[in-house]
């Protein structure tokens, strides 16, 4: 190939002589480098319809219930004593000493009786009627460029 050919080519005659035969040519090659810019662009695809809808049904529930119920039984006893005798538990009993002072030739206590109150815890089924809601949501897909008079945003219960 010729230098003359090719338009990238710079053909340089170099020498020491006036007109001379021993001129040397030398070529000048560029180098190009190829340089990137990458640019975005936010492109519409698509819109989504969002609804959203609340359902109520009507459900039965069975709670238990706890309450103690509570009875007394009055014991009578009516033996002399000579302290007062003090409040004792015997497992879910509780016994409460009821004294009176008696007049005789000398004052003394008497337990007249002694309370017995039991304690019982029981359960009971209370069923009511109770409303629950569930949301619901469907997501509809909409081609770009269609115009929808409905608002972008939902209210939320």
């Amino acid at each position: 190939m010729n230098t003359t050919d090719n338009p990238h080519l710079d053909t340089h005659a170099v020498g020491s002589q006036e007109g001379g035969s021993n001129a040397v040519e030398s070529t000048v090659i560029p180098v190009i480098e190829e340089q990137l810019q990458v640019e975005k662009q936010v492109i519409e695809t698509g819109r989504l319809l969002i609804n959203k809808t609340v359902r109520e049904e009507e459900q039965v529930v069975t709670t238990p219930l706890m309450h103690d119920e509570i009875s007394v039984e009055r014991v009578p006893i009516n033996k002399y004593v000579e302290t007062i005798p003090v409040v004792r538990y015997e497992n879910e009993l509780t016994i409460v000493p009821v004294v009176k002072e008696v007049l005789v030739l000398e004052k003394r206590l008497m337990l007249v009786e002694e309370v017995h109150i039991t304690k019982r815890r029981l359960s009971t089924d209370d069923t009511q009627r109770v409303m629950l809601r569930r949301e619901e949501v469907t997501v509809e897909r909409v081609p770009p460029n269609e115009t929808d008079v409905r608002s972008e945003t939902r209210p939320s219960l």
